[in-house]
């Protein structure tokens, strides 16, 4: 059977939206979220795509996008999910299978200010709408926050009072963005690893900030401000009629409450280990969190990376 032919207009904000091939979760951490962006900032520029509007949910990606030729917004698709596959990903995830189905993401064009005003709303709302915060602009992987101030979820950066390390940090992210290279997951685990909570959470600030390429004064152009982009976001939900939006349970709070009891009750430090194991020991494990924590069992099996059909009904 043909796949549908897409449908794409030379700078029109497109709304671009992909998962992984199995629904499983694409995100366990701060590190993961940071190198997929940093990542998508170093593609975007390579094909002219100009970046509205971005948003990290734990399994799947919203973005905003204006791109001239459709095969530059394919092929900014492609790279970035299959950078991340193959090279942003922590080690223990190198498990053979695909994680995206490059072929297959849901793309829907913004025609007229009124629809793409709708759209920016929809993705900047979606972690209110998964109950992970209450506005919009709580959430640091919609980069909302980032629009008005380069540290918003830390506090304010001072280089000359930082530590030796913090230092260090700072000048190597700084390089790295330089040379025109995203953030690996082994170097930002490193590098948060020699750092205080506090100075961990400015590193990522400062990440994020130094390699976006996010255009907030155009996504703002669609309304009166942006603080009043952002009062839409605190009034309506925004909507999407055109991409096909999969989820499962109700809240995706819950992932992180699996990652606490995976580090409590495994004893690791970082949940990406619980990948070392083989999938019937992930079978089992699944079992013992529903037992812990309650959680949706499809949705424990999304964070583990396992097919949940035939298991649960």
């Amino acid at each position: 059977m043909k796949s549908k032919k897409r449908y794409f207009l030379s700078g029109i904000l497109a709304h671009l939206y992909q998962r992984t091939q199995d629904g499983f979760l694409l995100f366990y951490n701060d590190i993961d979220y940071l190198v997929y962006f940093t990542i998508m900032c170093i593609v975007a520029p390579r094909y002219d795509i100009h970046v509205i509007t971005s948003c990290q949910m734990p399994d799947h990606t919203h973005s905003g996008v204006v791109a001239q030729r459709f095969r530059d917004l394919a092929s900014f698709m492609r790279d970035t999910s299959m950078w991340y596959a193959r090279y942003g990903q922590a080690p223990q995830m190198k498990r053979g299978a695909p994680l995206y189905d490059t072929r297959h993401y849901g793309s829907a064009m913004k025609i007229g200010a009124k629809k793409a005003r709708t759209n920016i709303v929809y993705i900047g709302n979606n972690p209110v709408e998964r109950r992970l915060v209450k506005t919009a602009e709580e959430y640091r992987w919609n980069f909302l926050a980032y629009g008005k101030d380069n540290h918003p979820f830390s506090v304010p950066l001072v280089v000359r009072n930082a530590s030796c390390e913090m230092k260090k940090a700072i000048s190597e992210v700084k390089d790295t963005r330089g040379r025109e290279h995203p953030l690996s997951y082994t170097q930002m685990k490193r590098l948060l690893s020699r750092l205080d909570a506090i100075e961990a959470e400015q590193l990522i600030d400062y990440a994020v900030s130094t390699y976006s390429v996010i255009d907030y004064e155009t996504a703002a152009s669609f309304f009166d401000s942006y603080d009043d982009m952002i009062g839409a976001m605190h009034y309506n939900t925004g909507s999407e009629y055109d991409i096909n939006e999969v989820f499962v349970g109700r809240s995706d709070a819950c992932y992180a409450e699996i990652s606490t009891w995976l580090k409590q009750n495994l004893r690791i430090k970082d949940v990406h280990d619980v990948f070392l194991m083989d999938e019937d020991a992930r079978v089992d494990l699944l079992f013992d969190v529903h037992r812990g924590i309650g959680a949706d069992p499809k949705q424990i099996a999304k964070y583990l990376r396992l097919k949940a059909e035939g298991r649960f009904r």
